[in-house]
């Protein structure tokens, strides 16, 4: 079984334990001077344990990637204004087809073509897709060298594959592509 290098084991930790802070409101904590130190030392423990046996899944490039201030704040607009404008307009979109009869839904399935190369890219894409109300992402699948996602849509508005692409990808895939050249 191949072994995860220290960068590798060290960021994860950094990352889980960012991650356990928020998820444990004790970032505000911190803020405020009065953190918990049994939870933050049970998060620290936690997050090396989880980095040393899962870091070698999450990181097959650069391990420091990520926490370039370029590509760390390009995340960081996506995840705070990029990704929830586009789920607030799904959202919209699913809610005033369920309650308008008038609005048509016409499900199927899609295949769109993605300019996606890095792995990373491709999952943070179709995992965006599928978090979007009315879409979800079925495969993703190399034919002939390219890549193309599957996409389960609420109503197809067109089965040509850019057409369909545009609509569903929206700014998304530019946005990930500046994330995950």
């Amino acid at each position: 079984m191949k072994r995860a290098k220290f960068s590798a084991v060290l960021v994860t930790t950094i990352l889980c334990f960012v991650f356990w802070l928020l998820i444990t409101g004790q970032i505000t904590a911190l803020i405020a001077g009065k953190p918990s130190i049994q939870v933050l030392a049970a998060g620290c423990i936690v997050s090396i344990l989880v980095a040393v046996f899962t870091a070698r899944f999450f990181i097959h490039e650069s391990a420091w990637y990520l926490l370039r201030p370029d590509r760390f704040f390009t995340l960081l607009l996506y995840c705070i204004v990029i990704f929830p404008i586009e789920l607030i307009k799904a959202n919209c979109d699913v809610a005033f087809r369920a309650f308008s009869p008038k609005l048509p839904v016409n499900p199927g399935i899609v295949k769109i073509p993605t300019e996606m190369k890095s792995e990373y890219g491709k999952s943070m894409l179709a995992n965006s897709i599928t978090l979007t109300p009315g879409t979800i992402t079925m495969d993703v699948a190399e034919q002939d060298g390219k890549t193309n996602l599957y996409i389960h849509w609420i109503n197809v508005t067109s089965t040509d594959p850019e057409k369909a692409g545009d609509a569903i990808k929206g700014t998304l895939e530019k946005w990930v592509g500046r994330i995950w050249p």
